[in-house]
């Protein structure tokens, strides 16, 4: 099949779960012989190709509504004049340009995200929007993607719409680089690990505030930034200078001292609240990070017996005390979350499962 993927900012794989999703998903459809289209923008190396997937770059309006949409609306228009059997969409905000893929006879899967609307970026305006979209992929894709069973149940319950559920996978790792970790300052088992984009609905403030209300000998480490959020981000700068054991280190590109900081973490404390299957979350899962999650649907679905909860700040506090006081139970749950992701989030089983998508797609 010809498949086209379509809606984010494409491979190689250095910003978000959407990237990473197209990545190994679409290797995978590479190598079981698919021609697969990888529409990219903002790369500052425009190769041609990647891992078997053929890239075509366009560009974007630099705005943060306008950059999704408008670099999707070149990418149809590339499609319609360069035939696809499939395409998926990523991302429900692309849904006003499905209507020119329809109207081609070109099948197509909107895979919607979380419950972008209630995220704090947006105004008023802004989640009128996204609660349109909602409507218009529902109603303009011939099949809608969750990637939780809870988004699933939140669409049949609003739109009576069906929905095909796949998750994102999770990278395994059996060891800590501990070398590595060393080598960059870090003590392996020695910190707390936060990874998030900074965002007022990943509670990165929330988790900074938790910990210095503790009494933890460990350090924070809070990995992570924002390109649109200038005062949350003074927020949490704020609260992180009150308290000289919370290190704010940016952004982390190199990928193998990220996942090292993932399996070296004495626990992950993850605060994401509005998606559905969140790829940090699994990639801390599948380092065997002990994890501590704030308490939202898509988090106890996702770790089950793995996770411990938080609500707020004093109960944050609680639990990482807790978990200084007894590292034997936090390595067992770690085991656990491990042992879970490689049951449940496989990427080779996604891939096979959106291949499964697109033949029902095509018909």
């Amino acid at each position: 099949m010809r498949i086209a993927m379509i809606g984010t900012r494409g491979v190689p794989a250095r910003y978000g779960g959407f990237e990473t999703a197209v990545e190994e998903i679409g290797a995978r459809l590479a190598d079981a012989g698919h021609d697969v289209r990888v529409y990219c923008r903002g790369a500052v190396e425009k190769i041609p190709a990647y891992k078997g997937m053929t890239l075509v770059h366009l560009p974007a309006v630099r705005h943060k509504i306008m950059e999704t949409l408008s670099h999707t609306a070149l990418s149809v228009g590339h499609v319609l004049l360069h035939r696809t059997d499939v395409a998926l969409v990523f991302n429900a905000a692309n849904a006003p340009l499905l209507p020119f893929l329809k109207l081609a006879r070109i099948p197509v899967a909107t895979h919607v995200d979380g419950l972008e609307w209630k995220r704090a970026k947006w105004n008023g305006a802004g989640q009128r929007y996204y609660l349109a979209v909602e409507k218009l992929s529902v109603r303009w894709s011939k099949q809608i993607i969750a990637d939780a069973v809870a988004i699933q149940d939140y669409y049949r319950e609003t739109y009576a719409a069906g929905s095909v559920m796949i998750p994102y996978g999770a990278p395994v790792q059996e060891r800590c680089d501990d070398d590595l970790l060393k080598a960059e300052g870090y003590e392996p088992g020695g910190y707390h690990l936060v990874v998030a984009r900074f965002e007022p609905e990943n509670h990165v403030d929330l988790i900074v505030e938790g910990y210095s209300r503790s009494a933890a000998r460990l350090p924070l480490v809070v990995v992570g930034s924002a390109p649109y959020a200038e005062e949350y981000v003074r927020k949490i700068d704020d609260l992180a200078a009150k308290d000289e054991r919370v290190k704010l280190v940016g952004a982390v590109w190199n990928q193998d001292l990220l996942d090292a900081l993932y399996a070296g973490c004495a626990t992950y404390l993850h605060g994401h609240s509005v998606g559905g299957t969140n790829p940090s979350l699994l990639r801390a899962m599948g380092a065997g990070a002990p994890t501590i999650a704030y308490d939202v649907v898509f988090n106890r679905e996702v770790l089950a017996e793995s996770g411990v909860f938080f609500g707020g700040p004093d109960d944050l506090a609680t639990v990482i005390e807790q978990a200084e006081d007894d590292p034997a139970a936090c390595r067992h749950r770690g085991d656990l979350a491990r042992g879970r992701a490689r049951v449940h989030y496989t990427w080779d089983d996604v891939a096979a499962r959106y291949e499964k998508l697109c033949q029902d797609l095509r018909g």
